[in-house]
């Protein structure tokens, strides 16, 4: 299926690894022009010349860039002055009890997986007004909807996207633009399998017994029994990101394996 994102311009916060990485290449796989954001110069450059090697004749620039800051956003903004195609994927995690949450850390949880995608929407989205075109898409959790007594700070947030979203969906009505939230349950990125590996180790079980158990008892809900593939979660953003799409909008897409019951 052709989804007609050639020469479409994508800018994908926190992509130098995991899902923001399979976003940016499955899109440069459709013909966009790329725009890599991560915090450490070294990693972007990595993740340039990764995504060049897996998708010969890619149009892709990098960007370093803390966008958890006023000043990293204005930075980005200023190296990728236009975009079509805006995915707020920046997300950072931490399980934690709640009692030992302090306050700095609720605060750079907001400010750096809210925040970022609020200042930059702010300042690309009266672009894609004008253009009569654009795509912002949000990349919440199943978390935002099932918030994780282990990490609630970072359901907050997820939660938080899920709003935001929606309200400037609703600024969109009818014109070419969609604002949309997408919902990706536990995913296989290097992150979450670091993370694992160490909890195998330290609980003295292999990866796989962890991974069944993670299921059974913290995500008994799931249907798929397993971690999620970034580039599975990437194929649907990929198509939330074209003219195909063109219908859906300020909606909360689910590509969570099944986590949320319910049906609405």
């Amino acid at each position: 299926m052709d989804l007609h994102l050639s020469g479409k311009r994508a800018l994908i916060t926190g992509s130098t690894a995991g899902i923001g990485f399979a976003i940016a290449s499955e899109l440069a796989r459709e013909g966009a022009r790329v725009t890599i954001n991560g915090r450490q110069a070294t990693k972007v450059a990595a993740a340039v010349e990764r995504l060049r090697g897996l998708v010969p004749g890619a149009d892709v620039q990098g960007v370093a860039a803390n966008l958890a800051t006023p000043a990293g956003v204005e930075t980005l903004i200023a190296a990728c002055p236009q975009a079509d195609i805006l995915v707020n994927n920046l997300g950072i995690f931490d399980p934690v009890p709640f009692e030992d949450i302090p306050d700095g850390e609720w605060l750079r949880f907001f400010e750096t997986n809210v925040l970022s995608g609020v200042r930059l929407s702010r300042y690309y989205l009266p672009l894609m007004k004008t253009a009569d075109w654009g795509r912002i898409v949000f990349i919440s959790s199943e978390s935002g909807v099932n918030p994780p007594a282990e990490m609630v700070h970072y359901g907050m947030t997820k939660a938080a996207q899920l709003s935001v979203s929606r309200g400037l969906a609703q600024t969109c009505a009818g014109t070419g633009v969609t604002v949309n939230a997408v919902l990706p349950g536990p995913t296989k990125s290097e992150g979450v399998a670091e993370f694992f590996a160490k909890l195998s180790s330290a609980q003295g079980r292999s990866l796989d017994e962890t991974e069944r158990r993670f299921f059974a008892e913290a995500r008994p809900t799931s249907l798929l029994k397993r971690f999620i593939d970034p580039s599975e979660v990437a194929a649907l953003v990929t198509y939330v990101c074209s003219p195909r799409a063109a219908a859906t909008n300020g909606a909360a897409l689910r590509v969570e394996g099944g986590i949320i019951s319910s049906m609405c």
